[in-house]
């Protein structure tokens, strides 16, 4: 009897182990498929995403796919060329030679320039270049704070300006009036920036004045802000993403612009820059997302640490700003204008980030810095 117990025990036994069995095997089969697909859709997902971040080849001018060349342009030392456009007296009788470096999504047609009648009378040269991969300007993937700084001083030295000559920059391109300050001052007879556009990341501002403008920009346009200053790698699928808004200025939102803004746009834009889709016909990438990364990105100097460049009073700085830029913080504007004494500030009450298109705004532009008013 004992033998038959037994074996009905081993014979449950065996029952049991082979369940036990089927049952580790009906678990190990489906987990190992499990990581292979888990590690498939990994895989995937990292070279989905490694195309997204990835930003296509400039369509770059004079190129078998490319736009044509137009404009004359210089050659610089690294092989790229800048383009240019030359507007009121002939260079070589100037009295005042000056270079206009244009902001985003803009170019050398968008120029900042004195009537012709105020140009002949004062002596006043000014040519307008397309900075690098705007325009006519071949593209600088080495792009920095300071490299632009360098190419306009090449450029005014293979273009003939002499010793000194001046800047004047609008927006974005009053960053790079900054850079000029800061690296080639000793090239400079004097500048002018038109609503400079400030970063909120530059060493020396009060923290308290940066964090309240900052908080008062659109969430979009922060978190917009945040990725080119901490994950510029990013900036190329951030803009053309489709899951969450981008910031309004890469958009050309109309909610940037301000009343006078909206007002000179209708009545100025359209007929001054006939050729603007021309601004950024080599590619976003190479004009717009890298000029975000870089305005917005880590500087290795701050404006408001500059020294004056004319000690002596040989040259002047001037910095205009409207109350009512709704891109740029007058706030910030006012606080880099009090810590550099030598800057001549001037704000304008109901203005916006378009002010220098309003008739007559570039003689008065003009004529102001060469009173030194």
């Amino acid at each position: 009897m004992a033998t038959g117990v037994n074996r009905k025990i081993s014979a449950a036994s065996a029952r049991a182990h082979t369940r036990r069995a089927k049952k580790n095997t009906s678990i190990q089969l489906p987990s190992g498929m499990l990581k292979m697909a888990v590690a498939v859709f990994f895989m995937g997902f990292l070279a989905w995403a490694y195309q997204a971040i990835q930003p296509p080849p400039p369509k770059i001018c004079g190129s078998p796919d490319g736009p044509v060349v137009t404009a004359p342009r210089i050659k610089l030392r690294d092989g790229r060329h800048l383009a240019y456009k030359e507007h009121g007296v002939p260079k070589d009788v100037a009295k005042y030679k000056f270079i206009f470096i244009h902001g985003f999504r803009s170019f050398r047609h968008s120029a900042v320039t004195p009537s012709q009648e105020v140009a002949e009378d004062w002596g006043v040269y000014v040519v307008s270049i397309d900075r690098p991969g705007y325009g006519e300007s071949d593209p600088d993937p080495k792009r920095t704070v300071k490299s632009l700084a360098l190419d306009i001083e090449e450029f005014a030295d293979k273009l003939g300006l002499g010793p000194k000559f001046y800047v004047i920059g609008f927006s974005l391109g009053g960053q790079v009036v900054w850079s000029c300050l800061k690296y080639i001052p000793h090239r400079l007879a004097g500048a002018v920036l038109l609503a400079p556009v400030v970063n909120y990341w530059w060493p020396g501002l009060p923290s308290n004045l940066t964090n309240e403008a900052f908080n008062e920009v659109k969430l979009r346009d922060q978190w917009g802000l945040r990725v080119a200053h901490y994950t510029p790698w990013l900036t190329y699928w951030w803009n053309t993403q489709r899951w969450f808004p981008i910031h309004s200025v890469v958009a050309n939102s109309p909610e940037i612009f301000s009343s006078q803004d909206k007002e000179l746009i209708t009545s100025q834009l359209s007929r001054r820059n006939s050729h603007q889709s021309q601004a950024t016909q080599q590619g976003d990438h190479e004009s717009l997302f890298r000029d975000v990364n870089i305005g917005f990105g880590s500087w290795e100097f701050s404006p408001i640490n500059l020294e004056n460049p004319f000690p002596s009073n040989e040259g002047s700085v001037h910095v205009w700003q409207g109350d009512d830029d709704l891109m740029v913080p007058v706030t910030i504007q006012r606080c880099i204008a009090q810590k550099l004494p030598w800057i001549h500030y001037h704000e304008l009450p109901g203005a916006g980030h378009m002010f220098p298109l309003a008739d007559g705004m570039g003689d008065t532009i003009f004529k102001s810095f060469l009173l030194g008013k």
